[in-house]
């Protein structure tokens, strides 16, 4: 078994509950981390025995851009696309995060995770 991460992807995004979030966007960073059996490309050296981080990357974007009222929905998508496109993939887990949130304070971020297996 192994694992294969992508890290801080950086997208902007509309997503919130606030109208101006809609309209206005916000910074958010993405974290994806999937599970898979990575024996073979590790002997075969061949693509299309790993899972192809470019498609992971393509899966979160174009969920990014699917505009959602809370994270969490957008997080389950790209965890069930992942599943669906992807049958290598044995766990997943995604990180959402809404940078500078409009929220009345000084907070960096906001994130959510969430995991699935098959």
């Amino acid at each position: 078994m192994g694992k294969v991460r992508l890290e801080n992807i950086r997208l902007y995004a509309f997503h919130g509950c606030l109208k101006e979030e809609g309209v206005i966007g916000s910074d958010y960073r993405v974290d994806l981390e999937v599970t898979a059996n990575l024996e073979k490309a590790s002997v075969t050296d061949q693509l299309s025995d790993t899972v192809d981080y470019v498609a992971l990357n393509r899966i979160v974007r174009l969920e990014m851009e699917l505009r959602s009222h809370l994270l969490e929905t957008v997080g389950a998508r790209i965890l069930d696309r992942i599943f669906s496109e992807i049958d290598t993939v044995s766990a997943a887990e995604v990180s959402i995060s809404k940078i500078n949130p409009p929220i009345g304070g000084d907070v960096q971020q906001v994130t959510v995770v969430l995991s699935k297996t098959r």
